[in-house]
C-alpha cells in the first residue's frame, strides 16, 4: 500500500519590459519544475505554496492569482517505501525580477513561454503549465 504525500507550489511568473517570464528550478535529480514541497502540519494548500516560493526561489514579493489550482500525481520509490504524492500547483505573480536559488536546486532560469515548455521535464507539470498560460492570457490580463 503507497503512502499517501501531498505537496503544493506556484508556476511563477514576472512580466519584464512587456515580456512573460516564467521561474524553472532545477532539481537534484535534474528535472525541471516549479517550486513546490510538502504541506506541513496544519498547512492550507495556499499557505504551503506561499513558503516553498519563498524558500526555494526567494521572492518574497509576489501573490497568488485567484482561481486556478490543478493538481498532477505521480508514484515513486523512497528508503524502501512507494509513494505516491499528489501536487497542487497555483499560479503567482512575482513583483521581483531575480530569484535565489536554495540547497534543494542545481539551477533556476526565467524562461519565456516556448522555451518553458521544451524545459520542463514531467508530462504532467507541462500539461497543467500550459493551461496555466491560457488562463493568465484570458483571465488575468
Amino acid at each position: 500500500m503507497p503512502v499517501e504525500a501531498t505537496s503544493a507550489g506556484a508556476i511563477l511568473f514576472r512580466d519584464t519590459r512587456g515580456r512573460r517570464e516564467y521561474l524553472l528550478l532545477k532539481s537534484r535529480p535534474g528535472d525541471w519544475e516549479f517550486p513546490k514541497g510538502g504541506v506541513e502540519g496544519e498547512e492550507e494548500l495556499q499557505q504551503t505554496a506561499i513558503r516553498e516560493v519563498k524558500e526555494e526561489a526567494g521572492i518574497e514579493d509576489f501573490r497568488l492569482i485567484d482561481g486556478f489550482r490543478e493538481d498532477y500525481d505521480y508514484v515513486f520509490e523512497a528508503n524502501g517505501k512507494t509513494i505516491h504524492k499528489t501536487v497542487h500547483l497555483f499560479i503567482a505573480e512575482s513583483f521581483e525580477t531575480s530569484a535565489t536559488l536554495s540547497e534543494e536546486h542545481r539551477d533556476h532560469q526565467w524562461r519565456d513561454y516556448d522555451q518553458a515548455v521544451n524545459t520542463i521535464t514531467q508530462d504532467g507539470p507541462r500539461d497543467i503549465f500550459k493551461r496555466a498560460h491560457r488562463f493568465i492570457d484570458e483571465e488575468y490580463r
